[in-house]
């Protein structure tokens, strides 16, 4: 049984098989190292896209809060100075 083994390991294409084998499964962990590396790097970037969308989206909500209460201290300004007008009248008028 001994003989076999030595007979194996001292045969030139054995030895090359074996070390095409062994080269083929550490190019195959590689690649599978290489795509899980890939997937979860993918994963990140839409992970990360989603936030920035869903930012986008709070940042136009807040704008257009911001708008709307622009408008409305706008309209009261306008109100406010309608009246101090009104009262600069009146009071020249008493004068």
């Amino acid at each position: 049984m001994n003989d076999s083994l030595v007979t194996t390991a001292a045969d030139p294409a054995g030895v090359w098989a074996a070390a095409l084998g062994t080269g083929g499964v550490f190019l195959l962990m590689i690649v599978l190292v290489w795509q899980i590396a890939a997937t979860w790097r993918a994963r990140m970037l839409a992970a990360r896209e989603d936030e920035y969308k869903a930012l986008a989206r709070k940042y136009a909500q807040l704008l257009e809060d911001n708008q709307l209460m622009q408008h409305r201290l706008l309209e009261e300004l306008g109100e406010t100075r309608k009246s101090v007008n009104s009262m600069e009248r009146m009071m020249r008028e008493i004068e």
